[in-house]
């Protein structure tokens, strides 16, 4: 009896006060990791840290307790998501700034933004960085992801948000039409614990199974461990300096990240998905919009590889042509998904492309996004595909304007209210790319280094900022000021637009 309580005690209390009980019962982690390597000097950072948020938690938590419940629920969980990303940085920073006094509390604070919103941007060396630190930046990174995922069906899914508006776009900012549940499983508040009890086990399965597989392939255990992270919260945050090109595990470890990186293109593979997907697998539309949009990039840069090496008269073997396919696959892939792990090969296939920036595909991957319903960023795979299904009907009029378009209810609401909500959203993330973009050009830096920035930032894609542009760009040589507009961006673009537009206009949204 007194385990349901205090249960329900537990879910009753804002979301910002249980997430930051269990950022202080995550930071003891790394403390015992610096402990069993021999490194007694980082712990008292993290224990410390835990104690002083363990205490702040307890605290907030009598003090919010028995408050009335909202009027709103789920306004009320949107408001507690948003602030979690305003709060909990901070917060995560104490131990990393105590652990390295040379870091400064500022610049901890952006490691923490850009690992809790998935975007895995550092200004640290990873070559320098110790061990348990690298692991705290991958525990905030993972459960940065997990959070996304929860999230994505336990809140955004009830509101019509999140890229679920495509569904019911004329209801947008109020509640769902989900499938007839008895009793207490319409609160807003219960539908989210259910998905967090649904999917923290597959998603710690996952990781361990991928953990494993790493293992397995030859990588050590704590390189293994945060690259597996790294790949399901789409996070990108890795402890090797060369990224994947220093892995022991080679092409055996890329292929087995390439199927955690598949994962994050259909929202067919989270659990508890709303409205369910109703097409199989190989009609998915996500999927298959994915699909196409990696083996045009790929053979694009492979094709111009091969010409380039067929006017330099070099030899194009197959077993080269097939590692020049699976670096371009895999990079791309990796970005589509808002990853941003390039493959070990890629280094050596962009440089022998003779194109000048090939990387400009890479950004328009980036922008484009995962699958909705999953923790990439960017624009989503489901809204690009309506904006193309109301360009193929209106096409098709220009032959014929009596044509009435077919496909049924969904495919009819796809490409008619949903493709005119994706416009919406097409347009708000590219005024808030424009704004960044200028902000980033007024503070000093060029046109292709606040472009790259800018996208990096706001499709939440960190490690792109090192395969985008002609030079690689480095996080370590920003401003305070720069710092400041990128954070901003990261957050804007995890929590995306429209759900911040709904939760500051719910009144105009809901019209």
């Amino acid at each position: 009896m007194w385990v349901a309580r205090a249960r329900d005690a537990l879910i009753a209390l804002p979301m910002p006060v249980v997430l930051l009980g269990l950022a202080a019962l995550a930071m003891p982690v790394p403390a015992l990791h610096a402990l069993a390597l021999g490194l007694p000097g980082l712990a008292p950072a993290f224990f410390g840290a835990a104690a002083l948020t363990g205490v702040t938690a307890v605290l907030l938590a009598l003090a919010t307790a028995g408050r009335p419940t909202p009027r709103n629920p789920g306004q009320a969980l949107l408001r507690g998501l948003v602030l979690a990303y305003l709060l909990l940085p901070p917060v995560l920073a104490l131990p990393l700034a105590a652990a390295l006094p040379g870091l400064g509390l500022s610049r901890a604070w952006f490691e923490m933004v850009a690992a809790l919103t998935t975007t895995g941007a550092s200004l640290t060396d990873p070559a320098t960085l110790p061990a348990p630190l690298h692991l705290w930046r991958g525990l905030v990174g993972w459960a940065g992801g997990f959070l996304v995922l929860a999230a994505a069906v336990g809140i955004l899914a009830g509101l019509n948000l999140g890229g679920f508006e495509l569904y019911a776009p004329h209801a947008a900012g109020r509640s769902a039409r989900l499938p007839p549940q008895a009793g207490p499983a319409r609160d807003p508040a219960t539908r989210l614990r259910a998905q967090v009890a649904a999917l923290a086990p597959l998603y710690g399965a996952l990781t361990l199974a991928l953990w494993l597989g790493l293992r397995l392939a030859g990588d050590p255990p704590l390189v293994a461990l945060l690259h597996a992270m790294a790949v399901l919260s789409t996070s990108g945050i890795s402890p090797l300096a060369g990224g994947l090109a220093a892995a022991p595990s080679g092409h055996m470890g890329e292929a087995l990240l390439l199927a955690g990186l598949a994962l994050a293109l259909s929202r067919r593979f989270t659990p508890g998905i709303l409205p369910p997907p109703q097409q199989g697998l190989r009609h998915d539309a996500e999927l298959r919009l994915g699909l196409a949009l990696i083996a045009l990039v790929a053979l694009t840069i492979v094709l111009r590889h091969w010409l380039n090496a067929l006017e330099g008269a070099e030899p194009a073997s197959a077993p080269l042509l097939a590692r020049q396919l699976w670096a371009a696959l895999f990079t791309a892939l990796s970005v589509l998904t808002t990853t941003g792990l390039a493959s070990g090969d890629w280094a050596a296939l962009h440089h022998g492309t003779g194109m000048d920036a090939p990387g400009l595909m890479l950004l328009g991957l980036a922008m484009i996004g995962g699958g909705v319903g999953t923790a990439a960023g960017g624009v989503t795979l489901l809204r690009l595909r309506a904006l193309l299904a109301l360009t193929r009907h209106e096409m098709s009029r220009l032959s014929d304007p009596a044509a009435v378009g077919g496909g049924g209810p969904a495919a009819r609401q796809l490409r008619g209210e949903g493709a005119a909500v994706a416009f919406v959203f097409l347009m708000l993330f590219a005024l808030t790319l424009g704004a960044v973009h200028l902000a980033l050009s007024a503070l000093g830096h060029g046109f292709e280094q606040a472009l790259v920035l800018a996208v990096a930032a706001v499709s939440t894609t960190g490690p792109l900022t090192a395969t985008a542009g002609i030079a690689p760009v480095d996080w370590s040589t920003l401003t305070p000021a720069a710092r400041a507009v990128l954070a901003a961006a990261m957050i804007i673009g995890r929590l995306e637009t429209l759900v911040l537009l709904s939760l500051i206009l719910p009144a105009a949204w809901r019209r």
